[in-house]
């Protein structure tokens, strides 16, 4: 892993060396919590989660108390019609 630090270098960023994916990082506004990659943990998908903050990416919470919160992923499964087979196993 690679690691990364910007601006006041509090924050630990790490990236994969070989093929460039961010994998976790040590937060800044609290130094004992870390954000984790989700596609980065076996047997977990982004899809599992329902709903998801989207954050504006430039304002942090630590720097004026903004939360930079400009909405919302939300994930909902589409269902689709059974698919006519004529009896064979697909």
């Amino acid at each position: 892993l690679t690691e990364y630090r910007f601006n006041t270098g509090k924050a630990v960023h790490f990236f994969c060396s070989v093929c460039g994916i961010y994998t976790f990082h040590q937060r800044r506004s609290n130094p004992d919590q870390y954000g984790v990659n989700v596609a980065c943990i076996e047997n977990v998908s982004p899809f599992d989660f329902a709903c998801v903050e989207v954050n504006d990416g430039v304002t942090h919470p630590s720097d004026g108390g903004s939360s930079g919160v400009v909405g919302y992923l939300r994930y909902e499964p589409e269902t689709l019609p059974p698919v006519e087979t004529g009896g064979k196993n697909i």
